[in-house]
């Protein structure tokens, strides 16, 4: 097991309300497997991510990563950049930046050695070997999600949360994410916990998940 969440809530203050998002959350989940989650616009499939991914905190209950309690972690931006692959619906690459330098920007936080064979070799699993010095704005949609996707993996995380990862692509490109998805997943033994509201993405899911009135349940 990767990942276990237990009794997990999270609320918020409006005005004079407080709005309970999720109430006692329980999830597990296995190394290697895809988690897909859908639910209302609102219905607090981005906070649920957040709080996996350790952007925020809950009011209660605790997320367990590894066997490790991450409340007790002293570095937690260390933490997510070795251990937790973020994919978001925009893709958010520095247009100042090279796609490669987009790429391995998260393997030079770390100080992790660049190993130029490899980027080549990612970026032609990827297919876009011949668009290595390029910059963002020279690219399709589908492409710089692409490139988001190599950036989220690039420090061989246990887990990639991605949050409405087709949501600005088209019909075919959203295609060729799921392949691509679950080629990372086959090949690489990646795990996914991916929010969606496209039916195509979320029947990839190993386990299929609802978020409805702040309660999680399986499809």
């Amino acid at each position: 097991m990767i990942l276990e969440i237990k009794n997990l809530s999270k609320s918020f203050i409006d005005g004079k309300k407080t709005l309970n998002v999720l109430k006692n959350i329980n999830l597990s989940i296995d190394q290697g497997s895809i988690i897909t989650i859908k639910g209302p616009s609102g219905s607090g499939k981005s906070t649920l991510l957040s709080l996996i991914g350790t952007l925020d905190k809950p009011n209660k209950g605790e997320v367990i990563f590894d066997n490790e309690n991450v409340d007790l972690i002293k570095d937690l931006n260390r933490f997510r950049n070795d251990k937790i692959g973020y994919i978001f619906q925009f893709h958010n690459l520095i247009s100042e930046l090279s796609l490669k330098e987009n790429v391995i920007l998260p393997r030079e936080i770390s100080r992790k050695k660049v190993d130029h064979q490899e980027i080549k070799d990612l970026f032609k699993f990827f297919e876009l070997d011949d668009r290595m010095h390029s910059y963002p704005n020279d690219l399709s949609g589908g492409e710089k999600q692409r490139v988001s996707v190599m950036r989220a993996i690039i420090n061989q995380p246990s887990i990639v949360i991605a949050d409405e990862p087709t949501g600005n692509l088209d019909q075919e490109n959203v295609f060729k994410m799921i392949d691509l998805f679950k080629k990372l997943n086959n090949e690489h033994n990646l795990t996914f916990i991916i929010a969606t509201h496209d039916n195509e993405v979320f029947s990839i899911g190993d386990i299929k998940l609802q978020l409805k009135e702040g309660h999680l349940k399986n499809i």
